[in-house]
């Protein structure tokens, strides 16, 4: 079941904050720039995140996204599209 559009960011805010403790976090809803995407007829939306945590600290890339698609769990499947991540550490900030 997914979320109201409104309650998207949110959500997603939420779900990263708690699970990894951020130093920064930013949410951005660009849904509005996709309609009419074949992807995003399913209602789903796409999203930016920049974050900012230590619980990035050693890892590349790639394990910091899955970090992240991990943390929003659900949403991943019910509510967000696409997702663009800026996944950095407080030293790369």
């Amino acid at each position: 079941m997914s979320l109201p559009r409104e309650e998207r960011p949110a959500a997603i805010r939420a779900m990263l904050e708690s699970a990894l403790a951020p130093d920064s976090l930013d949410v951005v809803d660009d849904s509005h720039r996709h309609a009419g995407h074949a992807g995003a007829r399913d209602g789903r939306g796409h999203f930016k995140v920049s974050i900012v945590s230590r619980a990035f600290a050693g890892l590349a890339p790639l394990a910091r996204h899955r970090k992240v698609y991990a943390a929003l769990g659900p949403l991943m499947q019910s509510d967000i599209h696409a997702l663009s991540i800026q996944a950095r550490t407080p030293d790369e900030a």
